[in-house]
């Protein structure tokens, strides 16, 4: 499984439209929306043939020049991965470098931390996982 620009070993698997790597979606999502810059979805819409495999990272990447474009620069990424698997923390500072290498921030801003839903719901039944990221940016202006 690929999160966070690191492949996670894992029984399960995402599916996306892209690679999948449902950490940098979200971070996308946070830095584009901290600085107004509109959602991943609109920036590689699914129904673009183009986007079927993508790299994540490059959409991330995408995603902070589109933020610098608008006066913008990450300064910090939280991010949690909530999943009964894979386990995150033997990779956690690997996809923090990953991540801060594509975010032009040092891997010590970039956060990542995993909790479990305790065997509830979808989640707890692992059909999947969840990924809530938080980005603050700072004015380059």
């Amino acid at each position: 499984m690929l999160l966070g620009g690191v492949s996670v070993p894992a029984d399960v698997h995402l599916t996306g439209h892209s690679d999948g790597d449902a950490v940098a979606h979200a971070i996308t999502d946070a830095i584009l929306g901290a600085a107004g810059a509109g959602d991943i979805g609109t920036l590689f819409p699914d129904s673009d043939p183009a986007n079927r495999g993508r790299d994540s990272l490059q959409m991330l990447r995408t995603a902070v020049e589109r933020v610098r474009e608008r006066g913008f620069a990450p300064q910090q990424v939280d991010v949690t991965v909530i999943a009964e698997q894979p386990r995150i923390g033997p990779v956690r500072a690997q996809m923090a470098t990953a991540l801060s290498a594509v975010l032009g921030i040092p891997a010590v801003a970039v956060s990542v931390k995993a909790k479990t839903n305790e065997g509830m719901g979808w989640i707890g039944r692992s059909e999947g996982l969840a990924v809530i990221a938080v980005a603050t940016i700072v004015s380059t202006d």
